[in-house]
């Protein structure tokens, strides 16, 4: 346990605990009774795990390939006790998680060799994407980078004003225009707003409308265009803000968004508020995309960079 207190520090870790708390608990209350009168793994225990990894919201896919990973180990070791599921499971989870998040980050950074680094972070209304946006501002601007956000969400007075409040409250500047403006005009003013100013960190704000995924491709493919008019290569993430409250929601709103755009990155809200933590260990898995950030409480200082190892240890704890 040492060398989780070495990358996290304390508090973060124990937010995180927290955070993850009923998930935890709905799990393995779920798991306890899969088990209960067995002393071994065997095809009664693996459809029982398969009802608990499906209810726990890790999702159909990769619920079958962990247990598929487990009956290959089974039928390797000829005999696995209950009591080794807890372990067996952490492994194959961590595992899972290991092929997409490649990373062990646990501080908010940027590239060294991208200024600025230009984020676009797309995701429907109502699932957290401005607060995300105020609470990475607020991050960035702690480690020491100039932040610029853009309102590119000018389908809604509402997004506006509300990612003003944050730009406000963490003191960053902010570049605007009227509601019904042209999204990507937004970007472009960004941009060059925050080549001006020697931002860092460019966070671009995008409409959350998924009625007519035409409509969001051509928008979001327009902005993405208009920016690299001003820096070439930008956006250099264009990160998915997912509610891991809606649990399957969740995966149906990645599957419409990474039909709409390349999503690079995923962050996923509200975790703390819920027993569905398993989202996040399916979506990565299904997507291939790497999480990035958690949300795991309401605190301005409670996203956390997605840490798989620290995830994984919370979830079995």
């Amino acid at each position: 346990m040492s060398f989780f207190k070495k990358i996290f520090s304390k508090a973060k870790k124990e937010t995180l605990d927290k955070g993850l708390e009923k998930t935890n608990t709905a799990f393995f209350s779920k798991l306890s009774k899969a088990v209960a009168g067995k002393s071994r793994v065997d095809e009664d225990v693996l459809d029982n795990l398969e009802e608990v990894l499906i209810s726990s919201d890790v999702g159909v896919e990769t619920t079958l390939k962990v247990i598929d990973r487990i009956e290959e180990r089974v039928a390797r070791d000829k005999y696995l006790g209950t009591e080794e599921l807890n372990g067996i499971l952490r492994e194959e989870i961590s595992g899972l998680l290991a092929e997409t998040n490649v990373g062990d980050e646990t501080e908010f950074s940027i590239p060294a060799d991208k200024k600025p680094y230009v984020l676009m972070v797309v995701g429907v209304n109502g699932v957290g994407k401005t607060t995300t946006i105020g609470k990475l501002a607020s991050q960035f601007k702690k480690a020491g980078h100039k932040v610029v956000l853009g309102a590119a969400d000018t389908f809604r007075a509402a997004a506006i004003d509300q990612l003003q409040v944050w730009a406000d409250r963490v003191g960053v500047p902010i570049v605007r225009q009227d509601m019904g403006s042209d999204p990507a005009s937004v970007a472009y003013d960004t941009l060059q707003s925050g080549l001006t100013q020697n931002a860092d960190v460019i966070i671009i704000d995008t409409a959350g409308r998924l009625h007519n995924k035409v409509n969001l491709m051509n928008e979001l493919t327009k902005i993405k265009r208009v920016m690299q008019k001003v820096i070439g290569d930008a956006p250099h993430d264009v990160m998915l803000v997912l509610d891991g409250s809606t649990g399957q929601n969740a995966f149906e709103q990645a599957k419409q968004f990474t039909r709409a755009t390349e999503v690079t990155s995923l962050a996923v809200t509200k975790l703390d508020g819920t027993a569905k933590g398993g989202v996040v260990i399916g979506i990565s898995d299904q997507f291939q995309i790497p999480v990035k950030y958690i949300g795991v409480g309401e605190g301005i200082d409670d996203l956390q960079v997605f840490n798989k190892v620290e995830f994984v240890d919370s979830f079995f704890k």
